[in-house]
């Protein structure tokens, strides 16, 4: 243009989307190099079995499987694994896994099951180098056919010796969530939280418990609407059969 050039907006627009573009393309190519390296590092685990615990929110599922983990003595107790906790503990973490899972929910993205299989596994590798054991209470894992499938892809060489299924009906959850939101301090500890994580646990529940029925798992359905020692009662019995 006489009097000197100006530059097309479009041009530079398209320029700055392409840009964007190359530059997620690089946080991916990162992301799946750091988990290549993290899942060399690993060390081996031996064969271990595996109990997983599940059931709506506010069900007692953590309540249980901590009394059995202080109370089911011997060389080889179980030991509790909390899904949700793991994920949260490798967030906070700073370490290369804890990284994968941030840029996924920087993304935008849903947490791969295969990932969650991953702070699953180390969880039990830590615990196998600390006090050799090998038997597992999995605490809100598996949650879907895509959890499960992930498992049978990494970590089919275990044993699962049952499946915990803890019913209570939801008004009795509803309550018993908003007594602990008093002081828990969760944001998700209210009722209309509470009430959306209730509907999605129901639509997911059924279809992976009818999964474990037609591969031959046991599934134990545990009325957990009772107290928890009488809960407690019904499950320590499981264990000792």
């Amino acid at each position: 243009m006489p009097g000197g050039y100006t530059r097309c907006p479009f041009s530079y627009v398209m320029f700055l989307g392409t840009a964007a573009v190359v530059t997620l393309l690089i946080k991916q190519q990162k992301t799946k190099q750091q988990q290549e390296e993290y899942e060399r590092s690993l060390p081996s685990l031996p064969v271990c079995e595996v109990v997983f615990v599940l059931g709506g929110p506010g069900a007692g599922k953590g309540t249980q499987c901590q009394l059995l983990q202080e109370r089911l003595g011997g060389g080889n107790t179980w030991v509790h694994l909390s899904a949700g906790d793991l994920l949260r503990a490798e967030r906070e973490s700073g370490g290369e896994l804890g990284d994968l899972i941030n840029a996924k929910i920087a993304a935008g993205e849903l947490v791969p099951s295969s990932i969650t299989c991953q702070c699953i596994e180390r969880g039990m590798i830590a615990a196998f180098q600390k006090n050799k054991t090998t038997k597992f209470l999995i605490d809100g894992f598996p949650r879907s056919h895509e959890n499960m499938k992930a498992w049978e892809d990494t970590m089919n060489i275990h044993t699962i010796k049952f499946v915990l299924d803890f019913e209570c009906p939801e008004e009795v959850l509803v309550g018993r969530l908003l007594e602990r939101g008093k002081d828990s301090g969760r944001s998700d500890d209210n009722i209309e939280t509470i009430r959306k994580r209730f509907k999605t646990h129901q639509e997911s529940a059924v279809p992976i418990i009818d999964y474990f029925q037609q591969q031959g798992i046991q599934v134990h359905k545990i009325d957990s609407a009772r107290s928890v020692i009488q809960v407690y009662a019904s499950v320590l019995l499981l264990f000792k059969q």
